[in-house]
């Protein structure tokens, strides 16, 4: 059943796409931030492991909360709410910065995009119409990841002109009298915190459609849940996507710190810069991807571009620099497919519950919290290099699933034939 023509908004479509950029902008934010926390607060590697842990843990306590709420409430209470908490959190340690509030901010800037992610798919269908739903889908990850690019640049400004000008401007002179002389990254948060009270007035005012949820949005938690939880498919998926998740952002998170313990690199410039090319680079590879997706099943470019993120990943940690600045972010654009492929050979394994199995799937992004601490871990005992190929393992479990999944509905591909096919017709008698 199509979406009614009343409830399409394309002031709402815009908004969706304006809060997909806020949710990438504050998560993917991180992995830059990490060398500037060890070294403010004095803490080992294995404890700023707890750091993106923080953060990530959220989607796993949150996801399936978030959709039972959608299911109660309306989708603007929610968002409401969501960006309610993640700016509490943000100001919370943009007023005390220091390591022990840095946890409970992290988690509930964490609450709030794991609230945002369920509820903004459903609404960009509903505003935007079923039938360009898959375009404004695309349109959002470019918004995504346009976001990813940017943040890292931004923390670079901030970190280089926050008490370093001598002649200020007034934006710098605000944050010079908000954050202490040593930490002027924690700007970022304050920044954080007015992007927050911003997305809440827009919220407010704009009238949001009534979401009627389809039967495959929808989660339950009766038999449904537990019907899943029997089915291998499901375990191994979700399996599949805390390794997806671990591996991206055990990479964004550790890159910053890896290149500056072992080549010396300035991790509010340079770094900071090979963590923006990377999320750059992996919106690169989603453009691609569609394309490859219309001429291969989607099982074999998994294999291909999860073999060469592996393969990436070796001459990034254990090629020179120049190779390692150029690694880092070629890995962002062989793991750009991983996601919607996992998604939809997933969704497409079983035969229904499709919105429950979203709701498990999406509980997996909490391998973003747990995989960068095992490699916090393991670098206090073996050092960050080798603690990163741990990787290695989760990168492998993604490439195993191009190979033992068997979806019931394979992804339609146009053959090469029909791409060179020429129209013959028959001449007039």
């Amino acid at each position: 059943m199509s979406t009614p023509i009343a409830q399409r908004s394309n002031l709402m479509v815009g908004l969706v796409l304006l809060t997909f950029f806020v949710i990438s902008f504050l998560t993917n934010i991180l992995g830059p931030l990490i060398p500037d926390m060890i070294s403010s607060f004095d803490l080992s590697v294995g404890l700023a492991g707890f750091l993106p842990f923080s953060f990530f843990v959220a989607y796993g306590v949150m996801s399936i909360p978030a959709g039972l709420l959608m299911e109660r409430y309306s989708g603007k209470m929610v968002i409401l709410t969501a960006f309610i908490i993640a700016g509490a959190g943000a100001l919370l340690f943009g007023l005390f910065p220091r390591f022990a509030v840095a946890l409970p901010s992290l988690f509930m800037i964490g609450i709030g995009m794991a609230m945002l992610q369920v509820v903004i798919n459903p609404l960009l269908r509903v505003s935007g119409g079923e039938e360009r739903f898959a375009f404004n889908s695309v349109m959002a990850q470019l918004f995504f990841g346009a976001a990813s690019f940017l943040s890292p640049l931004l923390y670079s400004y901030l970190v280089l002109h926050v008490h370093k000008d001598t002649s200020p401007s007034w934006q710098i002179d605000i944050f010079n009298q908000l954050v202490p002389a040593n930490l002027s990254w924690v700007s970022l948060y304050w920044i954080f915190s007015l992007i927050t009270v911003a997305m809440l007035t827009v919220v407010w005012l704009i009238p949001f459609p009534k979401v009627d949820l389809k039967e495959d949005e929808r989660i339950e938690v009766g038999s449904a849940l537990t019907s899943l939880l029997y089915n291998r498919y499901v375990i191994l998926f979700f399996i599949g996507i805390f390794c997806y998740v671990g591996s991206e952002q055990g990479i964004a998170n550790w890159t910053s710190r890896f290149l500056q313990e072992y080549h010396q690199v300035d991790p509010a410039t340079q770094g900071a810069s090979v963590i923006s090319y990377f999320w750059g680079m992996m919106t690169v590879g989603c453009l691609l991807g569609l394309v490859l997706l219309k001429l291969f099943d989607s099982k074999h470019v998994l294999v291909f571009f999860t073999s060469c993120a592996l393969i990436s990943l070796a001459a990034a940690l254990f090629g020179p620099v120049d190779v390692a600045l150029i690694a880092f972010p070629a890995t962002g654009f062989f793991a750009s497919v991983m996601w919607s492929i996992t998604i939809s050979l997933a969704l497409n394994s079983v035969p229904s519950h499709h919105g429950t199995f979203a709701g498990i799937l999406c509980t997996g992004i909490i391998g973003g919290a747990v995989v960068p601490l095992i490699i916090g871990g393991l670098a206090e005992k073996v050092g960050l290099r080798y603690a990163m190929m741990f990787l290695f393992l989760t990168l492998g479990y993604v490439l195993s699933m191009g190979i033992w999944a068997r979806p019931l509905i394979r992804n339609n591909t146009v053959r090469f034939s029909q791409l060179f096919k020429r129209k013959v017709t028959t001449p007039e008698a």
